[in-house]
């Protein structure tokens, strides 16, 4: 394994599931910046939480819920670039089919 400089590696698998992993890292900016748009969709959805509770105006609340799926949809976009531009080619090199499959499955699943 590559030294990490206290990086994560990205893995294909939980470790515990597979043990391999390809010795390539996650940017922790990158990482970070993944984290905070996580953290601002979980904040919208308890302001839609609050307004469900609250009886506020239906379509008020479905405008919120549009706002929130459009911002995880936009996540995912993100991360499937990260780890396309990452993690599948470390794999490619690696000859890895097995962690490329299991990729096309999660994008079908997210799509």
């Amino acid at each position: 394994m590559k030294e990490n400089s206290g990086k994560k590696p990205c893995t294909h698998a939980p470790e515990h599931e597979t043990g391999r992993d390809h010795g390539h890292f996650h940017d922790p900016a990158v990482r970070r910046k993944q984290v905070n748009r996580a953290a601002r969709a979980i904040g919208h959805m308890e302001h839609i939480k609050k307004m469900i509770e609250n009886d506020e105006d239906c379509a008020e609340v479905l405008v919120q819920i549009s706002a929130v799926k459009a911002a995880l949809n936009n996540l995912g976009k993100e991360i499937i670039s990260e780890h396309m531009a990452h993690c599948i080619i470390h794999a490619i090199e690696d000859g890895d089919t097995q962690a490329v499959e299991e990729f096309q499955e999660a994008i079908r699943k997210f799509m």
